[in-house]
């Protein structure tokens, strides 16, 4: 035993007594970490600021833009929730999404189920029709819709955002909930069928309840795009009291000036309940996201 000890090659050890094998894992750990905090501060960076510049009054960001608040500053707030009329804007926001949410999630998780279990006549047909709603631009189809809606009287009401935003979201949600469906276990749906559930039955009271975590992921999803939508009602919400809060900050905004103070407050009031929200709903969007839900062919 002693001969064999004597041919084995020693350990490089460094000065901290750590082998070269560890250090290397160490220092590979710790550059991850440290370009994970690089990637962090850059993503924060703009957000931060825009909060300093809120809490700021307007010669302090004349001064110097990049720097903290030496106090807080309220008052830009308060002028954008009553003067900018952001308490408006925020309502109409919330009505928006709970209809276009709830437009978008009940109808791709029905059209979803369908194309998923279903034996619909020419399916693939249908399903290849959806996709390519993912692939048109809303640019090219602006200005058609726009005539469209003009033509059936919704222009300067609700329904002018509320209906193009469900069908514009549809395309992605009836994707992402077929996927969603192909992953759940059949034998669930054919055991129900055995038992003599109607496929109403069948869907409702046993898939529904285990795609909830999928649905919850498409309806954040489907929020952040309604309430950050800014193209949709700039060009079908003629009114000014329907406007979303997305368009909000323009209300501040000149043709030859504008306040940057005003305006980052607005897009901070715009931010924080979405924000306060995801926070809540974190763990629903991850387990909908890693519960194979894009699932394919």
């Amino acid at each position: 035993m002693a001969a064999v000890d004597s041919l084995r090659e020693p350990v490089p050890r460094t000065g901290l007594g750590w082998s070269a094998t560890r250090l290397r894992a160490v220092l590979g750990r710790g550059g991850q970490y440290l370009l994970l905090i690089l990637f962090l501060v850059l993503s924060l960076y703009p957000v931060v600021l825009m909060w300093a510049s809120a809490l700021k009054t307007s010669r302090e960001i004349a001064q110097d833009p990049l720097a903290l608040p030496t106090s807080l500053n309220v008052e830009n707030l308060q002028k954008a929730w009553t003067v900018g009329r952001f308490d408006r804007y925020l309502g109409n926001t919330v009505l928006y999404s709970v209809a276009i949410v709830t437009g978008v999630v009940v109808l791709s998780s029905l059209a979803g189920y369908s194309l998923a279990r279903l034996r619909v006549a020419h399916q693939r047909v249908i399903f290849v029709g959806f996709l390519l709603g993912l692939m048109v631009p809303f640019q090219s189809i602006m200005i058609p819709l726009y005539y469209l809606l003009r033509d059936i009287n919704v222009l300067g009401t609700y329904w002018a955002m509320i209906l193009p935003s469900i069908g514009l979201g549809l395309p992605f949600g009836v994707f992402y909930m077929r996927a969603f469906f192909r992953g759940l276990p059949g034998e669930l749906a054919d055991a129900g069928r055995v038992d003599g559930g109607s496929e109403w039955q069948v869907f409702s009271q046993i898939m529904l309840p285990l795609a909830r975590p999928g649905l919850a992921t498409l309806a954040i999803f489907q929020l952040l795009t309604t309430w950050n939508s800014f193209l949709v009602p700039l060009v079908f919400v003629q009114r000014d009291e329907l406007r979303p809060i997305a368009l909000g900050a323009m209300f501040f905004s000149g043709r030859y000036t504008a306040d940057r103070g005003l305006i980052a407050a607005g897009v901070t009031i715009s931010i924080v309940p979405i924000v306060v929200l995801y926070l809540f709903m974190q763990r629903q969007f991850i387990r909908g996201i890693t519960a194979g839900a894009l699932k394919g062919e």
